[in-house]
């Protein structure tokens, strides 16, 4: 069946938020466990939710550490905050051809719309389905089946999209087709073990994977 829906995470995978996220993260993480901690160290947070990650390093303060890290987050957002090459052109040319969009992300709402309102993506998708909206996060496939739920989408007639392994693993455990990005902060290689359908080079491949002639 052809594929007519496409489904992104966010940070990562349309937007560059990788500076954001690592600086938030060490910020906090300086402030709990002072010195413990360097950037590489931080690379394998990103991707579970912020209460998996900080729940595992001192569960009794995670609630605080998160509110610690949205802050400086929020403070910090648009002067950190980019898109991906190609990733405006390509999202313009699916909602062209009539392709329904959404975005499915471990994110809160406020702090997605801050980053698609900052990039001006915000205009191309129909749903966007966040933390806020679900009881379990990716990898669980609740939130991709929320999101084609409300797209009135099927399973089979729609591709996930994705910078870490959740992304993929949400999209396998709901049925969809797959696509990693090469330019995930933790490699190429570390995605493509998870076994995507797709890699992408750049965000424009996915015209070509979708039959979309670029204009």
């Amino acid at each position: 069946m052809k594929v007519n829906t496409v489904l992104f995470d966010l940070d990562g995978t349309l937007i560059n938020t990788n500076e954001l996220i690592i600086a938030s993260f060490l910020h906090t993480l300086d402030h709990y466990a002072p010195g413990r901690y360097k950037r590489e160290d931080v690379l394998a947070f990103i991707g579970p939710s912020l209460y998996e990650t900080f729940s595992s390093i001192q569960k009794d303060k995670a609630e605080e550490m998160i509110t610690m890290y949205r802050t400086f987050n929020h403070q910090m957002h648009d002067e950190l905050v980019t898109e991906y090459e190609t990733v405006y052109e390509t999202l313009e040319r699916l909602a062209e051809e009539g392709y329904k969009l959404g975005i499915v992300t471990t994110k809160l709402r406020d702090t997605v719309i801050m980053g698609l309102k900052l990039t001006g993506l915000d205009a191309f998708f129909e749903t966007v389905v966040t933390l806020d909206d679900v009881e379990r996060p990716k990898p669980d496939p609740e939130p991709v089946l929320l999101a084609l739920s409300k797209l009135g989408s099927r399973p089979e007639e729609a591709i996930m999209i994705g910078d870490n392994y959740h992304d993929i693993l949400a999209g396998k455990n709901a049925g969809t087709k797959t696509a990693g990005v090469a330019w995930t902060i933790k490699g190429e290689e570390s995605l493509a073990k998870h076994e995507p359908d797709f890699m992408l080079q750049q965000m424009s491949d996915l015209l070509h994977i979708l039959g979309v002639e670029k204009v």
